[in-house]
C-alpha cells in the first residue's frame, strides 16, 4: 500500500524541510523493503528552469478586451493570457463591478501593462490607426485560420451569456469568429485569438507536413539596403 504524505507537515521533521524542495511530495510504502516501509520520494513537478521568453521579432501591436464581463475568475485569466502572450494593453467595456477584482490575475499584469475599464462605447479610445476587431459566432465573420491579423489590433469578446451588442459590430472594422460548434468561455477565446496572432506575425519555423519530422531553422532576417523617398507635394 501506497500512502501519500506532505513532508511538510511537522511529523516528518525539520531535516527534511532543509533537504528538499518545498514542492515536493513524499509517498510511504508499507510493503517495500520486506514489509519494513520506505519513503519515496517524488521530485516537483513545477517549473524549476527559466522560462524561454516571448520572441521579440513579432510584428505590430495588439491589445485584447471583452464588453460586458460579470466573472472575475474569466477576466484575471484572459488578462494573464494577455500578459504571456505580450499584449500592449487590456480593457473591458461595461464591465460588472465584482468582475474588476481579477483574482485570478496570479502574474499580476496590471503592473506590468495598461488597463483600461471603459463603461460605454463612447468612452472607448484606441490608439491612431488601431483596428478593432470583434470576435463573435456571426455569419458575416471570418473564419480565424484564414483572417489575416492587423499588425496593429484591438480584439474585442462578447460576454459570458450573449453576444456583442449591435453597436459594438458596427464600429468594428473586422468580424472573425473560432470555427467550433458551440460558444466558448471568454478566456479560452482570446487565448486561442492571441496564439493565432502570435503564431501568424511572429517569425517561427514552418510546420512540418510529415508526422514526427523537425522543425527547419527560420532564415536569419537580412537588413535590406536604404531607401530613398523623394518628397511628395
Amino acid at each position: 500500500m501506497i500512502e501519500e504524505r506532505d513532508f511538510l507537515t511537522p511529523s516528518f521533521g525539520e531535516r527534511n524541510l532543509k533537504s528538499r524542495p518545498r514542492t515536493s511530495m513524499f509517498f510511504y510504502c508499507d510493503s517495500c523493503l520486506g514489509g519494513r516501509g520506505t519513503l519515496l520520494f517524488v521530485p516537483s513537478l513545477w517549473q524549476t528552469k527559466v522560462v524561454k521568453p516571448l520572441p521579440s521579432n513579432i510584428r505590430g501591436y495588439f491589445g485584447i478586451g471583452a464588453e460586458g464581463i460579470s466573472k472575475s475568475v474569466n477576466l484575471g485569466n484572459l488578462l494573464r493570457s494577455a500578459h504571456a502572450f505580450g499584449a500592449s494593453f487590456v480593457f473591458t467595456l461595461g464591465a460588472d463591478e465584482r468582475a474588476l477584482e481579477m483574482r485570478t490575475d496570479t502574474s499580476r499584469a496590471e503592473t506590468h501593462l495598461p488597463v483600461y475599464h471603459w463603461r460605454t462605447l463612447q468612452e472607448m479610445r484606441l490608439p491612431k490607426g488601431c483596428s478593432l476587431v470583434g470576435v463573435e459566432i456571426l455569419d458575416q465573420a471570418a473564419d480565424l485560420p484564414s483572417f489575416p491579423h492587423p499588425l496593429r489590433a484591438a480584439y474585442v469578446l462578447g460576454p459570458e451569456r450573449g453576444q456583442l451588442t449591435p453597436e459594438l459590430v458596427a464600429r468594428c472594422q473586422h468580424l472573425v469568429r473560432i470555427p467550433t460548434a458551440f460558444s466558448l468561455n471568454v478566456a479560452t477565446a482570446g487565448a486561442i485569438m492571441m496564439y493565432d496572432r502570435v503564431r501568424t506575425l511572429g517569425r517561427f519555423a514552418p510546420r512540418p507536413v510529415t508526422e514526427g519530422a523537425s522543425a527547419a531553422a527560420p532564415a536569419p532576417h537580412v537588413q535590406g539596403a536604404p531607401k530613398r523617398r523623394r518628397p511628395q507635394g
